[in-house]
């Protein structure tokens, strides 16, 4: 009995982790919805460049977070974009709601698609949001934020 009390009160604290966006991995998207043509890393990596080089073959984005958060009826995550279109700057963000996988964490794709993406041009930097109605819970940016 004393053992596992132990343990509970070693994993308190763990159990009450913050909330976290552990990774941020932005794909282009082909107009069937494919961000790679094989499960391959080195495949999706040559059909991004493919994509990169040739943006009539190109329909959207699509934004696959890792992250983790504890439970709440109200998370959603966000994506802010900065891009540009004929040298101008342009700003595009997508809401997506997501349900908490409890104590693990979870992948969740973000796509941006339609007007949104002819909006936003060429993507130059981005944001990830965590967020529990109003409240920031965690947040990730690209390098040119």
């Amino acid at each position: 009995m004393k053992r596992v009390l132990l343990f509970m009160a070693l994993a308190a604290p763990l159990m009450a982790a913050d909330a976290r966006i552990h990774k941020v991995l932005p794909h282009l998207v082909d107009k069937q919805g494919r961000h790679s043509l094989s499960p391959s890393l080195y495949e999706r990596d040559a059909y991004q460049a493919q994509l990169r080089l040739h943006p009539e073959q190109r329909a959207g984005l699509r934004f696959d977070v890792h992250w983790k958060a504890r439970k709440s009826n109200a998370l959603k995550l966000r994506i802010d974009m900065r891009g540009s279109l004929t040298n101008q700057p342009t700003n595009v963000a997508v809401e997506m709601p997501v349900k908490s996988p409890g104590f693990f964490s979870k992948w969740s794709a973000v796509q941006v698609h339609g007007e949104d993406y002819s909006r936003l041009g060429e993507l130059r930097s981005w944001r990830a949001t965590l967020l529990d109605g109003d409240q920031v819970l965690a947040e990730q940016r690209s390098f040119l934020w």
